[in-house]
């Protein structure tokens, strides 16, 4: 009968904790909201790509996002890459616009994961981010600072990556690393957010870095003349703004 009621005690205490903490599902989404908290956003963001040899090129752009859907990055610096613009927008719709040919061509599903103007990132990596939406989580570990989660891609959601690894911040549930593996489950990238500060009511990176572990390649991101909230218009957001925009 004692060891009954101990029984109960301990399953009971157990499933009170276990009640408090958070699911790996909800910890991903809410992470997710954190990132794409602003309702818009806008920033100069400078781009340098680097290579085995530790040679350096820099690459100026403009970024503008609304909600977690809308999604546009045009460079602006040097010559030979001003005008080439990036728009993502709701359905997982992407468009490129390469300004020698005068056209606006839709990424096909097929290319997306080859890399954006010579970048670390990919097309589907420049997509939105919603990773609880394309991904299931399971809670690998955790400890004072972290929640460290494997993400597997959900049952008919194509990705190139075979799994994700996320360490997730537990002060602010601000995502500031992700490590992709390859269907093979070989580590592949590895992107950092890094110089994490709070602007106003929003948490946000100030430099980001994607590393291509298998070409030995990095490209930094890192953003000034951060704006949020601003009313930016739907119409920022297409195929008309893409070829038109300065």
């Amino acid at each position: 009968m004692k060891r009954s009621l101990t029984l109960m005690i301990i399953l009971g205490l157990v499933g009170a904790i276990q009640a408090g903490q958070p699911s790996a599902q909800d910890i991903v989404a809410k992470s997710d909201s954190v990132i794409n908290a602003p309702k818009d956003q806008k920033a100069i963001m400078t781009m340098i790509l680097i290579d085995k040899k530790g040679n350096r090129k820099r690459r100026e752009a403009v970024f503008m996002q609304k909600g977690d859907d809308r999604r546009i990055l045009r460079f602006t610096k040097p010559a030979d890459q001003k005008g080439i613009a990036f728009l993502a927008l709701p359905g997982d719709v992407q468009y490129l616009y390469m300004p020698a040919f005068h056209k606006v061509r839709r990424i096909a599903s097929h290319i997306k994961n080859t890399k954006f103007a010579g970048t670390d990132f990919t097309y589907d990596d420049m997509s939105t981010s919603r990773l609880a939406e394309n991904y299931n989580a399971r809670l690998l570990q955790e400890d004072d600072q972290f929640w460290i989660l494997k993400l597997v891609p959900k049952p008919g959601v194509k990705k190139d990556y075979g799994h994700l690894k996320l360490w997730v911040r537990k002060d602010n549930y601000y995502q500031v690393k992700i490590e992709f593996y390859d269907r093979a489950g070989n580590l592949w990238k590895v992107m950092e957010r890094r110089q994490v500060v709070k602007i106003g009511k929003y948490w946000y990176a100030r430099e980001m870095e994607m590393r291509d572990l298998k070409e030995e390649h990095a490209t930094i991101m890192q953003s000034k003349d951060v704006q949020f909230d601003l009313g930016l218009s739907n119409k920022l957001f297409t195929r008309r703004y893409l070829r038109r925009a300065k």
